[in-house]
């Protein structure tokens, strides 16, 4: 099943539920889908890698959101943000633990033969690639700052 399929099942029982926050939050991804479909002109679904792509930066702009809220002392705001985060975050594959994550980065430094900060960008890139959809970028860049330095 698709995506946008899925979604529009979700947004179905939450209006069904009355769920304003899963509904608002469902409608969000529904239109992001929408505009990347428009933007790469294509009239069928799009690539699984880039659905990924769009639910992780979804995320990241909720939670982002909502850190702002909470520095400026406004949790009434920032709480929706997360909630809908939450709503999100259901459709991504499962994340791996921040263990699995370095273990994964560990391998991928000894097979590189990297050592040093200046080795970086070419783990990072190589842990982007085999991590993608299934650990965040900054636990990535954590994760690799830590075991080259």
């Amino acid at each position: 099943m698709s995506l946008s399929v899925r979604i529009m099942d979700e947004i179905k029982n939450a209006m069904r539920a009355k769920d304003t926050l899963a509904l608002e939050a469902l409608r969000a991804v529904k239109s992001a889908i929408l505009l990347a479909q428009t933007e790469s002109g294509a009239k069928e679904e799009i690539a699984a890698e880039e659905e990924i792509k769009l639910l992780q930066r979804l995320v990241k702009q909720r939670k982002d959101s909502a850190a702002i809220y909470t520095q400026q002392g406004r949790a009434d705001l920032a709480e929706p943000e997360l909630l809908q985060a939450a709503v999100i975050e259901q459709f991504l594959p499962a994340q791996l633990s921040e263990a699995e994550v370095e273990a994964v980065v560990a391998k991928i430094i000894a097979d590189s033969d990297a050592s040093g900060m200046a080795a970086m960008g070419k783990v990072m890139g190589l842990a982007s690639a085999e991590l993608a959809g299934k650990a965040d970028g900054k636990t990535i860049s954590t994760i690799v700052k830590k075991l080259l330095s």
